[in-house]
């Protein structure tokens, strides 16, 4: 099925079963703990052994030499892979990093062995008896800051450069030079990468946790020069990505190559201390940010210059990538630098390149509204637009963001805030209020799936689409159930096999609207071969309570199916006209209050409030679960969470979960999601839009700009520790 206009009034606007908050059906497995993550299936092959994986101890040079002598000898070992018995393996474009083979290192704890014995200990014991000369490259650079200042002259092709930047800013009534750094930051998604590896003559098998079941299968096929379809995937529940697994990783490779040495089903898991280094992180970013504007508050001017790290052909974090869009400013000038330092890999993180900017460019809307004396929603309104400004001639699908920043200012009761920073007193704190808006663009992808009517009368759905704990299960059933007219409880959904249909995957905000609109085309083709069997026109047929309706008579679908499954399978896929006359994107207004106490800088958040502009909500618990989830992971970035960089040797020091802070239960108050009511025809033919990395945008700043209203402390270096602003904060009376 092709979408190539807008859709107009269809099967799914009976909302009788979509748009309703129900609850994940895969949720009692998951409470239970039978649902069956990729370490723990024990009996999806035989007599599987344990693998152990060794990783670099330098971030740059080579390996002169590797004795495995003692490591083999020890107890329970079968057989050890090292990275020096092969050349180095080939990679798809979407890895920056290599993943094993050759001497050369790119990265710290790049893998390089993997041990394989009868049990975890075993073999986590013999891998620490592996012994590695190295020799370190002495040029390495791992320091963003002084990289960058090294290279601030050359000359970058900007991402835009719209008008005369330098002119406008430079008569501009009122203007605002700032610089903000974020830091790198870790996925700490709860699930560690694993996958379980089994040959079949040259067909390998693996039951493995990963986003994107289709790109990983094209890239096993790259990386072990066999054909696609000898690769198969199964990766049903996954325990948290963020971007993480999107790609083939080294826990698959090397579970595949232990598994082909040892002949057996081989398993592993990265420890929990590699996976910060050896996977990929969140990219640090270093973002000047310009602004110019009226003494009325009408931006004239805006320029962002983001450099951010990455190994040689990444791109980093694009910081400057939500300024594109944004907000109006007819002078333009966005610049991303992606410095090449040695570093591990910068990749995709829950909405790469939006999340950093927004926490950067947030702030600096704020810290503009101050000058001119304006209230920041108002502000914000003021330079709202209704065309991509980067292509004027585009305007947005649906923008309602001026709304969202009305409805939050209502419900927040902002008009009551504290104005004058530093000046509200509870006891012994100080209470602040901020604001920020949220930009994150709604791209689409092709979907597939295949659904079948069984003899008892149920829907099965069969796709390999992925669900991350992002209700992907739930709403790919409810899809379902609409267009076949049934109720939930009798559809059967099978993702994350790549024996099935071709899904778009979970990744980019593209995911729920993708995968649903590739069951809606699936259904369509069932309906349409039902509507055949009966000999009746498919728009004549209605689709309810199990039955199928036409010229006053009625069928059950359990009747039709009586011998043997009714199938069909299609994809969705997305005509230009989304892209070319079409900008598609998702916003929303993050309104927070904090307290610092007014002689320790202590930080705690009260309260929060989102209001979400995206769409049709195909799901409106599921999809609040998304986005207070984004919320935490921001309140996470605003306060406490960094990578810490060993700018000597390269590497990120707190690379576990007791080193690297995540928010817990405590650190989280009341959360408050507003879903605007709306649809966009211009998304999918069921109107609705992702919402999942739409949540975390712009949550840092609004806590940064509350921090600031209620101190009076501006802190441009995320994280917000105290130390940047205790001896800022109001003498106590």
């Amino acid at each position: 099925m092709r979408f190539d206009s807008p859709a107009e009034q269809n099967v799914s606007d009976r909302m009788k079963v979509l748009g309703q908050p129900l609850r994940r059906i895969d949720g009692p497995l998951k409470t239970t703990g039978m649902a069956p993550y990729a370490y723990e299936r024990h009996g999806v092959a035989k007599d599987q052994l344990v693998g152990y994986p060794l990783g670099s101890a330098i971030a740059k040079g080579r390996i002169v030499s590797m004795d495995i002598n003692e490591a083999q000898a020890s107890p329970g070992v079968v057989g050890i892979v090292t990275t020096l018995e092969m050349e180095r393996l080939p990679k798809v474009d979407w890895n920056v990093a290599y993943l094993f083979g050759g001497r050369e290192i790119q990265h710290y704890h790049q893998a390089i062995a993997v041990v394989v014995a009868n049990s975890f200990e075993e073999a986590r014991a013999a891998a620490a008896l592996i012994r590695v000369e190295y020799e370190e490259d002495q040029d390495a650079t791992y320091d963003l800051a002084a990289v960058r200042q090294e290279r601030l002259s050359d000359d970058v092709e900007p991402i835009d450069n719209i008008g005369d930047f330098e002119s406008a800013y430079a008569s501009a009534e009122v203007t605002l030079d700032a610089t903000y750094t974020t830091p790198g930051q870790c996925h700490a998604q709860m699930e560690p990468h694993a996958t379980i590896a089994q040959w079949d003559g040259d067909h390998l098998t693996l039951w493995t946790s990963n986003q994107m079941i289709e790109w990983s299968r094209q890239a096993l096929a790259t990386t072990f020069d066999l054909p696609a379809e000898n690769f198969r995937l199964d990766s049903p529940y996954i325990g948290g990505g963020f971007g993480v697994k999107l790609f083939l990783r080294a826990d698959a490779v090397m579970a595949a190559l232990a598994a082909r040495k040892v002949g057996r089903a081989v398993k592993l898991a990265l420890p929990r201390p590699m996976s910060a280094n050896n996977t990929t992180h969140r990219g640090l970013t270093i973002q000047r940010i310009r602004i110019g504007a009226s003494q009325e508050g009408k931006i004239t001017a805006i320029g962002h210059d983001n450099a951010t790290n990455t190994l040689p052909g990444g791109d980093g974090e694009n910081g400057a990538r939500a300024t594109r869009r944004f907000y109006a400013g007819e002078n333009r000038l966005l610049i991303n630098r992606a410095l090449e330092i040695h570093l591990p890999e910068s990749n995709a993180m829950r909405a790469p390149g939006e999340t950093a900017g927004l926490m950067a460019l947030e702030i600096a809307m704020d810290e503009m509204a101050e000058k001119l004396g304006m209230d920041p929603v108002e502000f914000r309104i003021i330079n709202d637009t209704q065309v991509d400004p980067s292509h004027p001639e585009r305007q947005f699908s649906e923008r309602h963001f001026i709304e969202c920043l009305q409805r939050g200012a209502e419900v927040f009761n902002w008009a009551s805030r504290n104005k004058a920073p530093g000046s509200r007193r509870e006891g012994a704190w100080l209470i602040g209020h901020g604001v920020a808006g949220a930009y994150r663009d709604a791209p689409a992808e092709t979907s597939g799936a295949r659904v079948s009517v069984r003899p008892d009368g149920s829907i099965r759905v069969e796709t390999d689409m992925t669900d991350i704990g992002t209700g992907s299960y739930t709403i790919i059933a409810q899809t379902a159930a609409e267009m076949m007219g049934v109720s939930l409880e009798v559809v059967n959904v099978d993702l994350g096999d790549s024996r099935h249909p071709v899904s778009a995957g979970s990744g980019g905000q593209w995911g729920a609207a993708s995968s649903t609109a590739g069951v809606y085309a699936a259904c369509l083709a069932l309906r349409k071969k039902i509507a055949e069997r009966l000999a009746v026109d498919p728009e004549a047929l209605e689709f309810s309570e199990g039955y199928v309706r036409y010229n006053d008579q009625q069928t059950a679908l359990s009747e039709l199916a009586s011998a043997g499954s009714i199938t069909a399978e299609d994809s969705i896929e997305f005509g230009d006209f989304r892209s070319e006359e079409y900008q598609l994107a998702t916003f929303g207004a993050h309104f927070v209050e904090v307290a610092v106490h007014a002689t320790t800088g202590e930080i705690r958040v009260r309260r929060m409030l989102a209001v979400c502009d995206a769409g049709r909500i195909l799901n409106p618990m599921t999809a609040r679960s998304q986005v207070i989830g984004a919320m935490t992971m921001g309140v996470g970035a605003a306060l406490m969470e960094s990578l810490a960089v060993d700018t000597r040797h390269g590497f990120f020091v707190n690379h576990d979960l007791a080193g690297y802070e995540v928010p817990v239960h405590a650190d989280i108050p009341a959360q408050q999601v507003i879903f605007l009511e709306g649809e966009d025809p211009y998304s999918t033919p069921l109107k609705a839009k992702g919402v999942g990395e739409l949540g975390i945008c712009g949550v840092s700043a609004a806590v940064a700009n509350a921090v600031y209203n209620a101190t009076g402390a501006r802190v441009r270096d995320y994280p917000i520790t105290l130390d940047k602003f205790l001896d800022r904060l109001p003498e106590i009376a």
